[in-house]
């Protein structure tokens, strides 16, 4: 019994001894978890956090304004506007704005450029831009919303134009795309061949001046004559000073489209708006002689007697003149070709007209003359000088 009794006093003993060692570390333990959660309280902020307009309360541990938005997933880029700045240290109950920035195809009076705006609507855009919106024309509502793909937008703000014509001067507030419609819209009409001092279709600009041009006018054709080139050809056959005519040549056709106009009552210089060849000239094709003259030995005084007896154009007397002048001037000594250039019984050119002697024209000398300096010609040339016609000489 006693020792049974003594184990069992021994038993509080111990245990009254053992509480008190582990108090201290329970105590101890309270206290650090007292402590912690005051700083866990102290290091959240509450932050309102406004992204494109929509407001949300988070709650973050980040030291600056960088790193709220990293850890709530929004990411920004260069044109962007962030306020405060990312690198701002942010505290509790404080605000963070973001707007995104949007690419804007903007036609601003009639200039275009692409620019970015913090906008989320058309107005909150020309806004920011400074753009006067009242009067415009726009090509979207001013209330469309502008995403973040973008928006191209065409604005034209009201100017002032002032529209001379007919004597009388026209001002008015418009905010018209081109000249044309600037003036219809200051109530001048435009007819027929009616224009304006600059181009109608341009952009109108504030404080512009303009004037109307009344136009009437008429157009006339006209055909003018092509002259025709001369082609020269050697020919060693022929005696060196003599020419051939081997094509006369023929002188084209150019029509041609002129312009009368009168602009505001005044006649205007007339003006080509067309041309077309009609009729392609034809080359003159002229051979001429290359070879030596012979020598006449003298008997150049005997052809000049007409006579066929002893001199050298004696060799020519039993040739058919008469059906050679036939055949080059239907006998006529006076004949001359359509060009003027050739005249005679056997078609002379005034060069070797001269070079055998003659004066004057071919057409005027007489017959016999005609005749006299054929001869002397074939007896130097040949037939060549006829190359249409001088088969007839042995026909």
């Amino acid at each position: 019994m006693s020792n049974a009794q003594g184990t069992h006093r021994a038993t509080p003993a111990a245990a009254g001894h053992t509480p008190g060692v582990r108090l201290v570390p329970r105590v101890l333990v309270a206290a650090v978890l007292a402590g912690g959660t005051g700083a866990y309280v102290m290091a959240d902020k509450a932050v309102q956090l406004t992204v494109d307009g929509q407001p949300r309360t988070v709650h973050t541990f980040a030291d600056d304004v960088g790193g709220v938005l990293r850890r709530q997933g929004v990411s920004v880029g260069a044109h962007d506007i962030v306020a405060p700045r990312p690198d701002q240290p942010v505290h509790d109950g404080d605000e963070v704005a973001v707007r995104y920035g949007r690419p804007l195809s903007l036609t601003l009076d009639g200039r275009h450029q692409r620019i970015w705006t913090t906008g989320r609507t058309v107005a909150e855009a020309l806004s920011l831009l400074g753009v006067r919106a009242d009067g415009a024309y726009l090509n979207a509502s001013r209330d469309a919303s502008i995403g973040r793909h973008g928006l191209f937008l065409d604005v034209r703000t009201e100017r002032t134009v002032t529209v001379l014509a007919d004597g009388r001067e026209h001002t008015v507030r418009t905010n018209a795309g081109t000249v044309r419609q600037a003036v219809a819209d200051a109530g001048v009409t435009m007819t027929g061949q009616d224009t304006t001092s600059v181009d109608p279709d341009s952009f109108p600009r504030d404080g512009q001046t303009l004037s109307v041009l009344r136009i009437t006018g008429r157009e006339e054709i006209h055909r003018e004559p092509v002259p025709y080139r001369t082609v020269t050809q050697h020919d060693p056959a022929l005696a060196a000073g003599t020419q051939a005519v081997v094509n006369p040549g023929r002188t084209g056709l150019r029509k041609i489209t002129y312009s009368f106009r009168t602009v505001n009552g005044v006649r205007q210089r007339a003006t080509i708006t067309g041309s077309e060849l009609e009729r392609a000239p034809v080359d003159r094709v002229v051979r001429v002689g290359t070879r030596a003259l012979p020598d006449n030995g003298g008997h150049g005084g005997s052809l000049g007697g007409g006579q066929g007896g002893g001199g050298p154009a004696g060799s020519a007397d039993h040739l058919n003149w008469h059906g050679l002048a036939q055949c080059e001037a239907g006998g006529r000594p006076h004949a001359v070709d359509p060009t003027g250039r050739y005249g005679g019984l056997y078609q002379f050119d005034s060069h070797t007209w001269h070079s055998l002697g003659g004066h004057g024209r071919p057409q005027d000398a007489p017959a016999a003359e005609q005749t006299m300096r054929a001869k002397k010609l074939y007896v130097r040339s040949g037939s060549h000088p006829w190359p249409a016609c001088g088969h007839r000489l042995h026909g």
